[in-house]
């Protein structure tokens, strides 16, 4: 009967204590999600709601797989190291607005990305049931859930390619679309933000959603920024083509040549962005220390209780 209720009361000090936290400090993450490419390619069928929400286009999402690791180092706050795979995608063909239609331009490109950042936990629920079911106490459930928003920095690599009229896919960058004097950087810093939650699947597992809202600092994700360059001036027919692959029988519409030289080809005057909601697996990497921790909590407690006999 002593050691009954010893065990008893031990279990019973080691349930929803303020010190479960720590027992999640160290954990492995895995995600798997979807991804929406917000800049001058594809979208709605307003030219004005580029770079936004509104400019969503579903035939145009892309996908994301990532590992990472979080440290908690406080009840409130964590950091979070995450390399990812991803694909965006963009298409004017998509788009009903009739300029950007015309424009017939196109990408698709794969991105790996290493991004740190902070974790605020603005809510959290962290309970530990017993772990024996002894008579006379009553069951608990475990409970581990969290909401959290967050922020930070990353940076990119970028590879941008474009498919041609015969279905092929071609690397845009080395072509210098745009009539630059050398290629844009491939690499590019990124700031993502955005919110998430958790929800505990026992000892060691949770599982949760996460959305994430990133900005590029470039605006050459889709290879589109600035102005047209002329077709004239390029000797490979494959740069000629992506340098200006729009149907001169649209283009001409009210005496206007749209997509001249020296017209405006994108709006280099917002960087590029992108969505990202992501499911997300976590394994915890610290509880296997809980056995210990709960023996030296519990010698501690016992040995300054006094036994009745």
């Amino acid at each position: 009967m002593l050691l009954v209720s010893f065990y008893a009361a031990c279990q019973r000090i080691n349930f929803n204590t303020q010190k479960n936290w720590s027992l999640n400090k160290k954990e492995l993450l895995f995600n798997v999600g979807a991804t929406q490419f917000l800049g001058d390619l594809g979208g709605a069928d307003r030219a004005n709601y580029d770079y936004s929400l509104r400019d969503w286009d579903w035939q145009a999402l892309g996908y994301s797989a990532g590992i990472g690791y979080r440290f908690r180092f406080h009840p409130m706050f964590a950091t979070t190291s995450m390399l990812s795979y991803l694909m965006v995608r963009g298409d004017d063909k998509n788009s009903e607005e009739p300029i950007r239609k015309a424009r017939n331009l196109n990408f698709k490109s794969s991105m790996l990305e290493f991004q740190q950042r902070l974790e605020v936990i603005l809510f959290s629920v962290e309970k530990f049931s017993p772990t024996y079911n002894l008579p006379g106490e009553r069951g608990s459930k475990r409970r581990n859930q969290q909401y959290y928003v967050f922020g930070g920095i990353g940076a990119t690599y970028f590879n941008p390619k474009g498919r041609y009229s015969d279905g092929s896919w071609h690397a845009l960058r080395p072509l210098m679309t745009e009539g630059q004097s050398k290629p844009y950087s491939p690499i590019a810093f990124t700031v993502p933000m955005g919110f998430g939650f958790r929800v505990g699947m026992g000892a060691q597992w949770r599982i949760g959603i996460e959305a994430t809202y990133n900005m590029v600092f470039s605006d050459y994700l889709d290879d589109v920024s600035t102005v047209c360059a002329n077709p004239a001036n390029y000797s490979d027919p494959i740069a000629q083509y992506f340098v200006n692959p729009s149907d001169p029988a649209i283009t001409q519409v009210g005496g206007m040549n749209w997509f001249g030289a020296g017209y405006q080809r994108g709006d280099n005057k917002q960087r590029d962005s992108y969505y990202r909601l992501n499911f997300v697996i976590v394994k915890n990497l610290t509880y296997k220390d809980y056995g210990r921790q709960r023996i030296k909590t519990n010698s501690k407690n016992f040995s300054g209780r006094k036994i009745r006999m």
